[in-house]
């Protein structure tokens, strides 16, 4: 007993030690971030490290002999994805805490938080799941917009936005899908089911229409994107989802796997029959292979992704493979663009930069301030009457690319 007791007392003093170190070395990356000092390379062993200090020797190139990178004069995305990156750092460096996730509370806070959302959407859903079958394609048709526009505003949800705060979704979503169209600035949901149907036609005797979800936010964003992965293939739209997640904490409250498997272990034990019956049911999903779960580390490089087919030509080849590519949130519309302050009509596939391993299609709501694709005169007059119209939340997008 003695020998246990001094064992656990040995793992609770090299933990302390370790907190104590990585706080040390958050407080160094806070006094940079705050005094503008030149972006330094990466010293941990993480298997992207090396990849990062690449990028920086090209922002350096990219500076013209102006000095150093530095916080203040360095792209934003760029250095905000450095400083989650850094965070990440902090803790690879310390063991035994190299695998705690430091956003993990908020993101558990916000999931329970929405339970009353996530109770109306799962009931809603296991209600439609009863007569699915019967539905004519109109019907499916509507059931598929209402769906993906509840995925859309889901992504309201994002703790990295709020600042961790008052971020959850308390409501149900479905209760105001109607009033919120007119904030849909570009709404291509019929290209998209045109796609798929056509697709299943084409696939009718192979049966291999694939949905890749490249996911954002965990939570009750994660919720709604399950909810409209089951009815892709309940519909026989889709014969098999991919999730596509982070392979380390990011922006607060992006979804890891550790995040995906949780979100549904919760649902599987939830004491809601609906809940309960959704968590079993994407269980089962994951078992029979119908839904796949990845992470890449491309996902959380500082590239954009029209560097994926030279940086990751694996997880490019892999996209290949897809009918259909959903981006979620604001982050991957900003890679997808190269987060450049564009004009607003240009075209979306333009912005892309030839990254159109297939088709694919942003559901995001704007949180920054790019945005393409727009019909003449549409962003100027929203700017004329709410200038922060970009950064607020309050518009989005279902916005789609056909493949190269």
């Amino acid at each position: 007993m003695f020998r246990i007791g001094t064992f656990v007392l040995h793992l609770f003093q090299k933990g302390v030690e370790a907190e104590k170190r990585a706080i040390s070395l958050l407080s160094k990356l806070r006094n940079e971030l705050q005094t503008d000092k030149p972006v330094t390379p990466l010293e941990d062993e993480l298997p992207d490290a090396a990849l990062w200090n690449q990028h920086l020797d090209y922002q350096r190139n990219l500076s013209n002999g102006n000095g150093e990178p530095s916080w203040f004069q360095s792209p934003w995305l760029y250095v905000e994805c450095y400083m989650y990156r850094r965070i990440q750092a902090a803790l690879a460096q310390n063991p035994p805490i190299d695998n705690f996730d430091v956003f993990n509370e908020g993101k558990v806070q916000n999931f329970f938080e929405s339970q009353e959302a996530v109770i109306a959407l799962c009931t809603y859903f296991q209600e439609l799941l009863k007569n699915i079958k019967d539905l004519d394609e109109k019907q499916l048709q509507e059931e598929l917009f209402k769906l993906l526009q509840v995925s859309l505003w889901g992504n309201k949800c994002d703790l990295s936005f709020s600042a961790g705060e008052g971020s959850s979704q308390k409501s149900s979503p479905l209760l105001s899908l109607e009033n919120l169209i007119p904030y849909i600035l570009v709404n291509d949901m019929e290209k998209l089911w045109s796609l798929l149907v056509n697709a299943k036609k084409r696939n009718a005797e192979e049966s291999n229409v694939r949905v890749d979800i490249i996911l954002d936010n965990a939570g009750f964003e994660l919720v709604t994107d399950f909810v409209l992965a089951d009815f892709l293939l309940s519909s026989k739209l889709a014969d098999e989802v991919h999730f596509h997640g982070k392979s380390i904490p990011w922006y607060v409250s992006d979804t890891t796997k550790r995040d995906f498997n949780w979100t549904i272990k919760q649902l599987q034990s939830a004491n809601h029959m609906w809940m309960s019956r959704c968590g079993i049911n994407w269980e089962g999903n994951l078992k029979k292979g119908v839904w796949v779960y990845r992470d890449h580390m491309f996902w959380t490089l500082p590239h954009d992704f029209s560097s994926m087919a030279e940086v990751a030509p694996d997880l490019y080849a892999d996209l290949q493979k897809s009918s259909l590519l959903l981006f979620k949130g604001d982050l991957n519309y900003r890679k997808l663009t190269g987060d450049k302050k564009w004009e607003y009509t240009v075209p979306f596939h333009q912005a892309l930069n030839k990254f159109r391993p297939a088709p694919l299609c942003s559901l995001r709501t704007l949180k920054s301030d790019t945005q393409v694709g727009l019909k003449p005169g549409q962003g100027e007059q929203i700017q004329a009457s709410e200038p922060e119209w970009m950064i607020s939340g309050k518009y989005g997008v279902v916005q789609f690319a056909a493949a190269l």
